[in-house]
Formats: structure tokens, C-alpha cells, sequence
């Protein structure tokens, strides 16, 4: 395959998910905004910098309101990872791999970026919010149910996936970094009714509150909430499945290249430093110290990506 090819593959699945992430962080902020008493408009900062947007959008604003937050994470066209630009940029990377994609998944595509395009047309009403971000997410996830059911499980497939996977655990370690390092109103709240309320909603905006519940029912607390996110390999959003796909698929690439690259060994040192541990220990180090490793890494592995397999070619 050319590396503009995998590239575009690559690409096109990460902005797919970072679009569908961007309505969950946004989920998040606004769940979790709803716990805390005497709230400003500034606690709307630590959810910009989770997505990573903090400084462009100081660049364009003089402050941080909700309002402003929530239109520059959805919809400015001055940020290339909201979910528009991500959306409208999974598109164009389709575009240029078409002969690449089967005729179900450019369609589910196309789909997504039309109706997102018509949903964020005009700022979205504080009403109309949790129906767009739902939205969002259903169009996101019909893409991915045509990949799933209609792509060969050959090249193609794995360079989509490890786009998927590298973006996926990538905001899995930012919601939970936003929630427990930023978010916390204090070192007094951990354990307490607050607290645990806020881990319920990290739950929802990652759609495992069903998947927690089989798990540990209902007595389970922040600490079991963190391992099920982090550790637990059953679960899909959590950075253990994640690592463990990334894994999967550079191994199905070897297998099909003849070619190890170095991307293999930053995957398999990721999984060994992170993953071959305990939630007790990742709490003893510091969870937000654990979590910013864990995105170096992440970071690391996808530029590794990169040149292994030749995308700038």
C-alpha cells in the first residue's frame, strides 16, 4: 500500500473518533458542571485543555464562557479538532483513499459530514445541545458499523483501526485526567457523594455505566470506576482494550508486510509501563502523572506510525 494511502486511512478514522470524542468531552464538561455549586464559566478551561484546544482559543477569546467553549469545540472554524473541522477533515481524507473504502462505508461518510455540517450550521441552542451531541455520536458509529461489516480484514482495515484505537485511548486518558486532576473541586471531595456523583457521569459520557454495572453492580466507587476505564480489558474504551487493538493490528501488518518497524516496540513498551500494573499502584504514583505519561506515549507511538510506514510518501 502507499504511504499517502495509509496515511489517508489512518486519518480519515482518527478524525472520525476525535469528532465523536469532542462530543463526549463536551458531555462530560456539562455533566460534571452540573455537580458543582457556585460554578463559573471558567471551569469550562480545563475541558479546552483536555481537547488540547486551550491555546488557539486564547488566541481568538479574552476569556472562557460556556457559551464560547461549547461553539469553539463543536463548530469554529479556527479550530481544526472540533467535531466540524474533524468531520468535514475524515471526509476529505475518504475522499482521497475512495477506491480504498467499500461503497457502504464512503457513504456512512458523506452522510455524517452532510448532517453534521447542517446540525452546526448556526450556533446550537442550550435545548437543542444533548440531540446534537447524540447525533453526532449515532453518525460517528454508523461509519464505524459499515467498516465492521463490509472491509476486508486486510491492510486497509488495520491502518483504519490503529486510527481508531490511537485516538480512542488517547481522549479515554483525557476525560479521566480532566475529571480527577482538574475538575475535583478539592482534595476534601475525594470518596465523598460529589465525587462519586462526577464518576458516574464519566461512565455515561463514555457509555459504560451498563458495562460497570455488570461489572461490579452497584457498590463500585472511583477507585473501581478508574481500573474498569484504565485496566479492564473487556471494556472498549478503556486504555488497556485500546493498547491491546493497537497491538493486534501493527502485529496483523508485520504479518502481512514481512516488515517490523519500530512503532511495534513503542506499542509493546506502552502496554508493558502501563498496562502490567494495579489501580493501586497508578493511584500511589498520581493518576494525572499516569495518565500524562500514558499521552506522551500514545503521542510517541502514533509519529512512530508515521515513519514506519512511509505516510509522508
Amino acid at each position: 500500500m502507499l504511504g499517502r494511502t495509509a496515511n489517508g486511512l489512518f486519518w480519515m478514522y482518527r478524525y472520525l473518533e476525535r469528532a465523536e470524542n469532542t462530543s463526549r468531552l463536551i458531555e462530560t464538561g456539562q455533566r460534571i458542571a452540573l455537580t458543582r455549586s457556585g460554578v463559573s464559566d471558567d471551569e469550562w478551561r480545563p475541558v479546552l485543555q483536555s481537547a488540547g484546544g486551550a491555546p488557539a482559543y486564547d488566541a481568538m477569546h479574552d476569556a472562557v464562557t460556556r457559551d464560547l467553549a461549547i461553539d469553539w469545540l463543536l463548530r469554529s472554524p479556527d479550530n481544526p479538532s472540533s467535531v466540524l473541522s474533524a468531520v468535514a477533515a475524515a471526509r476529505q481524507n475518504g475522499r482521497e483513499v475512495r477506491t480504498a473504502l467499500t461503497e457502504e462505508v464512503w457513504e456512512a461518510t458523506n452522510g455524517a459530514y452532510m448532517t453534521i455540517k447542517k446540525l452546526l450550521a448556526r450556533k446550537v441552542q442550550d435545548r437543542d445541545l444533548p440531540e446534537v451531541l447524540a447525533s453526532i455520536r449515532q453518525h460517528t458509529a454508523l461509519v464505524r458499523g459499515a467498516t465492521h461489516g463490509t472491509m476486508m480484514r486486510n491492510d486497509i482495515y488495520d491502518f483504519s483501526r490503529l486510527g481508531t484505537f490511537l485516538e480512542r485511548g488517547d481522549n479515554t486518558a483525557r476525560i479521566l485526567d480532566v475529571k480527577y486532576y482538574v475538575l475535583l473541586p478539592s482534595a476534601m471531595s475525594v470518596g465523598s457523594s460529589i465525587d462519586n456523583v462526577q464518576w458516574d457521569s464519566i461512565l455515561s459520557s463514555v457509555s459504560a455505566r451498563g458495562g460497570f454495572r455488570m461489572a461490579f453492580g452497584n457498590a463500585g466507587g472511583a477507585r473501581d470506576i478508574a481500573q474498569f476505564l484504565i485496566l479492564d480489558r473487556r471494556m472498549p474504551r478503556s486504555l488497556a482494550f485500546c493498547v491491546g487493538k493497537i497491538l493486534d493490528n501493527l502485529g496483523y501488518l508485520i504479518s502481512d508486510y514481512g516488515f517490523r518497524g519500530e512503532a511495534i516496540d513503542h506499542a509493546e513498551a506502552l502496554a508493558e509501563h502501563c498496562m502490567s500494573t494495579d489501580i493501586d499502584a497508578i493511584f500511589d504514583r498520581g493518576l494525572h502523572e499516569y495518565l500524562q505519561d500514558v499521552l506522551l506515549r500514545l503521542g510517541m507511538l502514533g509519529r512512530q506510525i508515521e515513519i514506519d510506514y512511509r505516510f509522508s510518501g
